[in-house]
């Protein structure tokens, strides 16, 4: 079983993130200061850890990770914090972070974040193309067919069709999309992900076809081979 380990002081959020990863069938232990967290981590054992970026004592969530870096701990670290800041976000990266999400905490976005983390981990390291269905995408030549067909995509197309296909089988966020392929923190306002779908199925799927994204309603995207 996926173990993970949940360094967070508030007992009520702590509480809430155990139940929604064992809901999602993880193994949980959880520790309630950044010291806890270190010497529990460092113990290893864990497939990932959900590190609390503000902890009470001396050492708080960027103090852990970077200890955990130090000693050569290589676990993945999903860091959750209240601070949305760019410069929070990238500082909580560069102290050796996988990746970060902002507090408060959707449940469906959590589950699917430390899932493509785990998937990341255990990928394999010279991957050179990517297959869902009869959808190939060529990661050396930027290459792209369907059933043998090429298709045409612009540079964005390109960089949001390989990362739902990195993920297929799973659901992404539009915050997930942002961050990873436009690089930067998702506007609640902005429609330009649905935009970008939308020119992307039509350029995947024959006339008449179903859409190999589906749009999962108050969630994301999922991608799909065709049925």
């Amino acid at each position: 079983m996926t173990r993970m380990l949940v360094v967070e002081d508030d007992t009520i959020t702590a509480q809430e993130l155990r139940a929604a990863l064992e809901d999602h069938g993880f193994e949980v232990d959880h520790a309630q200061d950044g010291k806890a967290g270190l010497l529990k981590a460092a113990a290893g054992g864990y497939d990932a850890i959900i590190l609390d970026r503000m902890l009470p004592g001396e050492l708080d969530g960027l103090g852990v990770l970077s200890t955990l870096r130090a000693v050569g701990v290589e676990v993945p670290v999903l860091i959750v914090s209240a601070l949305s800041a760019v410069d929070e976000r990238v500082r909580g990266l560069k102290a050796g972070g996988d990746d970060y999400l902002v507090k408060p905490v959707e449940f469906v976005e959590l589950t699917a974040r430390v899932e493509a983390l785990l998937r990341r981990r255990t990928a394999p390291t010279r991957v050179s193309r990517l297959q869902v269905g009869d959808l190939e995408l060529d990661l050396i030549t930027h290459r792209v067919t369907r059933a043998g067909r090429a298709l045409d995509l612009l540079p964005r197309e390109y960089e949001l069709l390989e990362y739902l296909m990195r993920q297929a089988g799973q659901v992404v966020t539009r915050t997930m999309l942002f961050e990873q392929v436009w690089k930067y923190h998702y506007p609640e306002s902005s429609n330009v992900i649905d935009v970008h779908i939308s020119k992307l199925r039509r350029k995947i799927d024959p006339e008449g076809a179903s859409p190999m994204i589906q749009t999962i309603r108050g969630a994301g995207y999922i991608l799909n081979a065709a049925s």
